[in-house]
């Protein structure tokens, strides 16, 4: 067996009402000046009063930063930081979808180490320490929680990605009860998000795929394969909500430490362009990736299907390999999402852009088990389209 390294948060709670735990975690971890972290939607959904009731209950003080946005340019996090050194910070609580988590570990890290964010993109390139760390995420998709990356948007189309374990959070905290009120198409596009976590993790080319992320990839597909459905069509179901919560952040962990390839390349220019959400993009492109990288990865998808579809059992290699692309092909259209970079508003003419746009992805393109040209990218998102 090859050497490799896992790491992970030291502390996961989960649970239906399990975000009343903040209140013991406010003295414990937080400290007396809590920053949270969120965007304005969470807020007026009523996401976020729950946190800070068991805020106060615990004794802290609390500053609240709302301006966080899909694909969260530097400007947002740098008025965050500002907000949290202005405040005096011991400790932040992120709470939101993937966007708010990020920003809210660049808050903890920035906010104390002081380090300029442009001299930290990239992989292992922070030196300082950060502030204490609570996630909660209101989604189950990016895993954002247990991950040790945070992505920004720079500039007009470009996103990068800070990617250090000083990232990992001290705690992750899954309440499904926080779940309940999102819609079904971002229930929808957010556990496809997951699921690609788990399958590119699971076939990754990085020299640290390794037995711990490939088994919690294989948990992550059942737990979110038997429930996506049920809980894009039942919003209320609790036990559906938090089984994909814990799928999510199961494919979270492995791909933490076995990371994403192509898919996500080729879909951060979507989102980064054409401000499309980042699970949707993702849907878009991975059935024609699939396609791509089966020539030398078969083996490994067939092995995966019958995590999705338990009746495939018996089946042959080849009938397994083919039932796991058509049906994660033809999964958005049972869950309403769009199917066709068309569906979304991209022009034809941008595709040779977007394809010179996701050579620039490396940091990802490298982990991809079959390696691919900008040729090949363009043809993707032509078949895509």
């Amino acid at each position: 067996m090859s050497t490799f390294t896992f790491v992970t948060v030291p502390q996961i709670i989960t649970g239906p009402g399990c975000i009343a735990k903040l209140s013991e975690l406010a003295s414990a971890k937080l400290g007396p000046r809590v920053m949270v972290v969120s965007d304005d939607g969470v807020v007026k959904a009523g996401l976020v009063q729950p946190a800070l009731t068991s805020l106060s209950h615990g004794g802290a003080e609390v500053s609240i930063f709302t301006g966080v946005v899909a694909d969260p340019p530097e400007t947002v996090v740098h008025a965050a930081v500002a907000q949290a050194i202005s405040f005096d910070a011991t400790g932040v609580l992120g709470i939101g979808g993937g966007s708010s988590l990020d920003v809210a570990k660049l808050v903890a890290l920035l906010g104390k180490s002081g380090e300029a964010l442009a001299d930290i993109y990239g992989v292992g390139k922070v030196r300082g320490q950060r502030l204490p760390l609570v996630l909660v995420p209101t989604t189950a998709g990016t895993g954002s929680e247990v991950t040790p990356i945070s992505i920004v948007t720079t500039g007009a189309y470009e996103k990068k990605g800070v990617v250090s374990s000083v990232l990992l959070p001290d705690v992750a905290l899954l309440d499904a009860e926080l779940t309940v009120g999102l819609p079904s198409a971002v229930t929808a596009a957010t556990g496809i998000d997951a699921m690609v976590h788990a399958i590119e993790a699971f076939t990754s080319a990085s020299a640290n795929n390794n037995p711990v992320s490939r088994s919690l990839a294989k948990e992550a597909l059942r737990l979110l394969g038997a429930n996506i459905e049920i809980a894009v069509t039942n919003g209320v179901d609790l036990a559906a909500r938090q089984a994909m919560l814990i799928g999510a952040m199961l494919a979270g962990q492995a791909f933490a430490n076995s990371p994403v390839a192509a898919v996500h390349a080729l879909a951060y220019p979507i989102g980064a362009r054409y401000h499309v959400p980042h699970g949707l993009s993702n849907s878009l492109v991975l059935p024609h990736v699939l396609r791509f990288n089966a020539t030398v990865c078969g083996g490994a998808y067939a092995e995966l299907a019958p995590c999705l579809f338990p009746h495939l059992e018996p089946a042959s290699q080849i009938e397994r390999l083919s039932h796991f692309i058509e049906g994660l092909a033809t999964l958005p259209v049972r869950l309403n999402l769009p199917t066709r970079l068309r569906d979304v508003g991209i022009p034809g003419d941008d595709l040779p852009l977007l394809a010179a746009n996701a050579m620039e992805q490396t940091r990802l393109l490298v982990n991809n088990p079959r390696t691919m040209s900008q040729s090949d990218a363009t043809r993707i998102y032509e078949a895509a389209w």
